[in-house]
């Protein structure tokens, strides 16, 4: 008998991944909002180094196209449509490749909430000693799922992960 693996048992991790960021990624979120009474309270971690800094982005990574949220917003939806029907069609992927897929979709659905509910995006991780722009974890997952496909493209996975 040939039975097939459903999408969601196939490729478990994406699912896994992108579930667990954008939970972390809205719990964050949450914290940030019912912490700070209001836009630019900081709370020094590190002094001069690092900061939880409340602010707000009506623009996309590092405040590029600020004010652009309309069209953002749009942008995260399809994003987000696209990965989710991309691992849903496609066959198992390598163990990098669903976490990466499944980082990205957390990052793209954690600030497409944040564009849709409240026209902007809430940022509050402040690295201070090296002038960063403010950022959250929806970024942070975007990028280490950006990592995490480039490593999955130079380093291909032989045989079916597990």
């Amino acid at each position: 008998m040939n039975f097939r693996v459903s999408p969601f048992q196939q490729n478990r991790y994406f699912w896994l991944a992108a579930a667990l960021g954008l939970l972390l990624d809205q719990l964050s979120k949450y914290w940030v909002t019912h912490t700070f009474s209001e836009i630019g309270d900081t709370l020094p971690i590190f002094s001069e180094i690092f900061h939880f800094t409340y602010v707000i982005n009506t623009g996309a990574a590092f405040s590029l196209f600020s004010g652009g949220v309309e069209w953002l917003r749009w942008l995260s939806l399809l994003v987000s449509i696209g990965l989710i029907l991309f691992v849903w069609l496609s066959p198992k992927l390598s163990l990098p490749e669903q976490l990466g897929y499944g980082c990205i979709l957390a990052g793209a659905i954690g600030n497409g909430v944040c564009r849709f509910i409240n026209s902007h995006v809430i940022d509050f991780l402040d690295f201070r000693l090296i002038q960063f722009p403010v950022f959250n974890l929806a970024d942070v997952f975007i990028n280490i799922g950006i990592v995490l496909l480039l490593y999955a493209a130079f380093f291909p996975v032989q045989g079916k992960t597990e």
